[in-house]
């Protein structure tokens, strides 16, 4: 499939400075499997933190990285230390959606903002919105993680993400192992924390034919008062086969967890207060007003199913790797509203219908609130003249929502409101390279196609508290369906890529489009339904990467136009005028050097971003409280842009055969380009981090510590509220026995602190508010191979 190319006289200039990346489909159709297997270790063996030689900023994480965090957390959490890069997560095992952001080079991904592409073993993840989104930590267990690389800005074409305006995160599964074998894993750390997790690789199950299966489950308290315990579950599973000249590879993973959501602080001087509390309460109150607050009842919970079959081979002299893949996702949110809402006219007098269990009322809105009642289920005013007493939380409220401003006999009402999520997502995948020469000069042809059809579902159902004084259980029937909406979203994305080796350099020149369409489907209200399409223009990207005389010195630079489609969050609301959105678009230029001998590594990149049409989130939960209802005005816009330049640098060095030492360093400056903001920082992006590790290995022991350094960033676009910079420090040991009892392979044993000098900052931003930090959390596991 050849696209028109538009041509641009500025892009003819800036492919000239632009690079080659072939992320090669894998010359596993052309091997064997004794051969791949060989292929894998080397792979792994010279796995660099410098990255692989493109013509773009890239990073891969190290093993070193991995044993700095535990078997428990989360896998996004090991790509902190990288350049570029940084990671939050509001919970010490990552255990909660809600607080985690990643950062790189001024872009987002967290609550607000999906502007980090992700992928699993090189397939779309389903987008990382908070609302049926899911992130690649979902999908694989971090014991079963074979590598992560991290594409900072332009990154590879192929890329499967319409969400990759800032570059690209791809989370690789390991492979089965060639010979039969147990391994057993078992850790524990504070909180509560403990994981049980077992792989079993089958060796050759059948004729060139091998797998493995593993299934966890692990649980940890929250760190704060340790009234809650997140849970989850998870199975996995992966087997490669070769039959005839097709290389096989099926994998599919489960993933059930239910977690529970800390609560941002809303700006510096209530996070001077306490700077260990995220204003959650731990105990049941009786009054509705604070136990909105109770942290039990913040709660999500998310159930995935995730697989894929992909064939690699050669036809005639182009190497094929296609694939289709199914992800089912299932979700809900929590929360306990302090009133239930008046949905239905029952007459000045009467009494509520919403008390009645059996009965539900669909769509429509809240005509006011319910805070107390009589015995017959009348609404009960409050005393005349009466001063509420209540101040927390969010300041307090009037006098309707304190029981001390009511007659003797009056009884409290709230409810539970839940947000339903579920979505269906199929996909194929087809890439296509082809090797040949042009005027004795090598030259390779790419192209291929990712086609994505899916449809979230989202509902909102109001539950009556069952006696709202003495505890938070609900009732199953719901009193409001307040909304039942469809969105199915279908996407095509193609490109094509010529590379071709001028023996002095290589370079490349490539296109890809966008098509997306998106629509809203309201089950309640057909005048809601909302259709947009999400088309991209012919997106270019070209690079090049050269040797310099210094061998091992090579110099590169690239150039993509990256895009992110408007996502059916946008849609949501029905007070958003999807005729004013417009697509996000980025352009990214990196120019960069790096440097790589056996036991020195080093990169520099300078970078340029020129990001356009931003979509923004317009909050209605503020420190005045929740707006359950989302009934104040509010939604999304295009909010200006941002400007982004700076330099990324890393250096990986073997100072003996035992002690190593990596350091990276980023000097990032983001600014805004809307009017209102002009030239203010991006809010939450630091314009500098730095990070200094040293792992140590000797014979069966291994060590490291590692530091890293995060700037000055702010909490609001004015830049008004300036958080202080943090330094937080992660510990690890360990020591492997080999041959240790009868049938026991190996033992390995290792401990963890991570945050070691428990030091106190603010991670996750969101607009006027932020997370609090995880604590110093230590860790200990044991893993037993059979």
């Amino acid at each position: 499939m050849k696209p028109h190319l538009p041509m641009k006289q500025s892009v003819i200039a800036l492919s000239v400075l632009s690079a080659i990346s072939v992320t090669s489909l894998s010359a596993i159709a052309e091997e064997s499997n004794e051969q791949r297997a060989d292929t894998e270790q080397k792979k792994i063996e010279t796995i660099q933190v410098t990255g692989r030689s493109l013509s773009y900023a890239n990073s891969t994480v190290s093993s070193e990285m991995k044993k700095q965090q535990t078997p428990m957390t989360s896998a996004l959490s090991i790509i902190d230390n990288l350049p570029g890069v940084l990671v939050n997560e509001g919970d010490p095992f990552g255990s909660d959606e809600w607080s985690t952001s990643i950062s790189m080079r001024g872009f987002q991904l967290d609550l607000a903002s999906q502007q980090i592409g992700m992928t699993v073993d090189g397939i779309s993840n389903g987008n990382s919105n908070y609302g049926g989104g899911t992130k690649a930590s979902r999908y694989i267990d971090t014991e079963n993680l074979r590598s992560i690389e991290v594409s900072q800005g332009t990154a590879d074409i192929s890329s499967r993400s319409n969400e990759a305006l800032g570059g690209t995160l791809d989370f690789t599964t390991i492979r089965p192992s060639f010979d039969e074998k147990l391994t057993v894993s078992t850790t524990l750390g504070e909180y509560n924390a403990r994981k049980f997790y077992t792989r079993y690789d089958t060796g050759e199950i059948a004729q060139d034919t091998f797998a493995w299966v593993s299934i966890s489950t692990q649980q940890n308290d929250d760190y704060m008062d340790g009234s809650i315990t997140n849970s989850r579950d998870h199975a996995e599973g992966k087997i490669i086969s070769r039959i005839g000249d097709v290389d096989l590879t099926g994998y599919l993973s489960y993933d059930d967890a239910v977690e529970f959501t800390y609560q941002r602080v809303y700006g510096l001087e209530q996070y001077a207060q306490d700077p260990n509390w995220d204003g959650l309460i731990k105990n049941f109150t009786g009054v509705p007003y604070q136990d909105q607050a109770l942290r039990k009842t913040w709660g999500t919970e998310r159930e995935n199913l995730f697989g894929y079959l992909q064939a690699d081979f050669m036809l005639s002299e182009v190497k094929v790797s296609t694939n289709v893949y199914y992800h089912k996702n299932k979700g809900m949110g929590k929360w306990m509203p302090y009133y239930m809402a008046d949905v239905t006219d029952d007459g000045a007098g009467n009494p509520h219908s919403e008390l009645d269990t059996s009965t539900t009322a669909f769509g429509g809105s809240s005509a006011g609130s319910i805070y107390f009642v009589n015995r017959d289920g009348q609404s009960l005013s409050p005393n005349e003249g009466c001063v509420s007493s209540i101040g927390y939380p969010y300041g307090g409220g009037g006098p309707e929502i304190d029981p001390g401003c009511y007659e003797q006999g009056a009884m409290p009402v709230s409810s539970n409101r839940h947000s339903n999520y579920s979505k269906e997502r199929y996909g194929v995948n087809a890439d296509l390279i082809w090797n040949t020469t042009i005027a004795g000069m090598p030259n390779t042809v790419r192209g291929g196609l990712w086609y994505e059809d899916y449809q979230r579902d989202e509902n909102r159902s109001w539950h009556k508290t069952i006696d709202a004084a003495t505890g938070p259980r609900y009732e199953n029937t719901p009193y409001w369906i307040q909304y039942s909406r469809e969105f199915p979203v279908e996407t095509l994305m193609y490109y094509i890529e010529n590379e071709i080796d001028a023996g002095f350099a290589k370079f490349r020149l490539g296109a890809k489009k966008f098509n997306v369409d998106v629509t809203k489907e309201d089950q309640f209200t057909p005048a809601n339904n909302l259709n947009v399409s999400s088309d991209s223009d012919a997106l270019i990207s070209a690079g090049f990467v050269a040797p310099l005389p210094l061998r091992g010195l090579e110099v590169f630079g690239g150039y993509a136009e990256n895009f992110a489609a408007i996502k059916d969050g946008v849609l949501e609301r029905d007070d958003t005028d999807v005729s004013q959105i417009e697509p996000e678009t980025a352009d990214n230029i990196d120019f960069g050097l790096r440097y790589s001998t056996p036991g020195f590594n080093a990169s520099l990149t300078y970078y340029n971003i020129k990001f356009e049409n931003r979509i923004t989130f317009i909050s209605n939960e503020d420190v005045d409280g929740i707006d359950f209802l989302e009934a104040a005005a509010g939604g999304y816009v295009n909010d200006g842009g941002v400007e982004s330049d700076g330099i990324e640098a890393s250096l990986d060095y073997r100072l003996t055969d035992s002690l190593g030492v990596y350091i990276s360093y980023t000097k990032n400056d983001s600014t805004y380009t809307d009017k209102g903001f002009l030239g203010n920082t991006v809010l939450g992006s630091a314009q500098d981090m730095a990070v200094v590790s040293f792992d140590y290995t000797k014979g069966d022991f291994y060590a490291g510590f590692s530091t890293k350094y995060v700037g000055e960033r702010y909490l609001d676009q004015a830049n008004t509220q300036e958080t202080d910079s943090y330094v937080v420090s992660d510990l690890y040991l360990g020591k492997t026995a080999y041959e240790f009892a009868g049938a026991i392979e190996s033992m390995e044993l290792s401990f963890t602190i991570n945050n070691v000098f428990d030091k106190n900052y603010l991670g996750t931003i969101a607009p006027n508010a932020a997370w609090i930090g995880a604590p110093r959390t230590a860790t200990f596991n044991a893993k037993f191979v059979m």
